[in-house]
Order: structure tokens, then C-alpha cells, then sequence
């Protein structure tokens, strides 16, 4: 049975929430206070974390951060009242899978855990550490080192970069990029993907202008050689 850690301080959300997971058949816990989210989120083993972005205590995107600098990916789907395009950006970026706002349809929001819980059954061997030409890049800690030099990089430069050497060989569209790591229809676009890889490779490329390791595959999309 898939375990659901839902952080919402809404009482009557709250509880229409966990009525439908239940009915899902889902094991569901809850809390209403950012902190204590936290805590549980971190300590115990969760394969989805629905959570609210305005909690007292420690607000969604602090949660989302705190987990993914400590190294915790499990899925995140994050609820939101405010609709503006800078929050939903900020989220992902942070590293949350998918962002909905309030107010949203409970069958659209069972529908897009589902989705995540399905990519997060189908993800390939997990891999802790890479060697891409002379830099290290280690996944689980989130460091990157070139000899002795550190490469600073966001969680989600770590997140692409994991999804397209666990892909090695593959040609991998925009398209299935934005669907399986940010795992969100309208926000960002194709062009956030472009700018991703270019970022990437200013980080680890020995010449990012000629590319070995982060290949353009003309038309389609893109493809990891090491």
C-alpha cells in the first residue's frame, strides 16, 4: 500500500483529502503545522508528500527545500491558493514534482498523484555517483567536484542531469523531459529545458560551445554520452 504524508492547515480540505485517499486505498497521514511536516516527511518513509505552500510553523516551499538539500527525493505535489506564475516556478525549482491551486478538482488532483506515483515506480537503478569525463558528480550528497574545485548546482541541474545519465545512449525529447522531471503541463516550457542543458553544460563540459557528454539531437531533443 503507497504511504501519503498530506501538510495542510485547512481543516475542511484537510479532511476531504484524506476521506478520497483513504477511499483509494491509500495509508495517509496528516499534519497541520509546517515544522511537524517536516519532521515526518524527513524521518519516516513516504512515497508521496501533498503539501500546502502557506503553513504556520515552516511554509511548503522551506519544506521542499529542506528536504531536497538533505538529500530526500520522494515525490512532492504541492497546494497552493496563490496562482501566480513566479510561485509555481519558485516550487519546481525547489524541487517539487507538481504544483496545483486552489481551488482544484479532487478527481484532477487523485489523477496527478497517481501520475506520480507511477513515474516514481517506474524510475530505472538509482545511481549515487557519476564520473563525466575529469568531474564527480555525486547525486546522493548533491556535490560536484572537478579535481579539487566544487561546482555549485540546484537541486533540479542534479535531477536533469540524474534522469539523462540513468538514460545513457538515449534520445530523450523535450517533451518526456518536462513531463517525467518537472512533471508539469503548463509551467515551465520546452525553452526552460534548453536553458537547463545549457546551464549544465557551463558546469561540467570541458567546452561547453562543443559538447561531448550533453548532446542536441537536432529536432528531438537530447542524449547523455559519457
Amino acid at each position: 500500500m503507497k504511504r501519503i504524508l498530506v501538510v495542510e492547515d485547512d481543516p475542511a480540505i484537510l479532511r476531504g483529502l484524506l476521506d478520497n485517499l483513504r477511499q483509494e486505498h491509500y495509508e495517509v497521514e496528516s499534519e497541520s503545522d509546517g515544522q511537524k511536516g517536516f519532521e515526518k516527511a524527513r524521518k519516516q518513509k513516504w512515497d508521496l508528500v501533498v503539501l500546502d505552500v502557506m503553513l504556520p510553523g515552516m511554509n511548503g516551499m522551506e519544506i521542499c527545500r529542506g528536504l531536497r538539500a538533505g538529500g530526500n527525493h520522494v515525490p512532492v505535489l504541492m497546494l497552493t491558493g496563490r496562482g501566480e506564475e513566479t510561485d509555481k516556478v519558485l516550487g519546481l525549482e525547489l524541487g517539487a514534482d507538481d504544483y496545483v491551486t486552489k481551488p482544484f478538482s479532487i478527481r484532477e488532483l487523485l489523477a496527478r498523484i497517481k501520475a506520480l506515483l507511477r513515474r516514481q515506480s517506474e524510475v530505472m537503478a538509482d545511481i549515487e555517483e557519476t564520473e563525466i569525463g575529469d568531474v564527480h558528480v555525486d547525486f546522493k550528497k548533491q556535490e560536484t567536484v572537478r579535481g579539487k574545485k566544487k561546482i555549485v548546482m540546484s537541486a533540479k541541474e542534479y535531477q536533469l542531469l540524474k534522469y539523462l545519465v540513468q538514460r545513457e545512449g538515449q534520445v530523450v525529447s523535450r517533451d518526456q523531459i518536462l513531463n517525467d522531471v518537472w512533471g508539469f503541463e503548463s509551467l515551465p516550457t520546452t525553452r526552460t529545458v534548453d536553458n537547463y542543458i545549457l546551464s549544465l553544460r557551463k558546469k561540467i563540459e570541458p567546452s561547453p560551445a562543443k559538447p561531448r557528454h550533453l548532446l542536441t539531437v537536432h529536432t528531438v531533443g537530447y542524449k547523455f554520452v559519457r
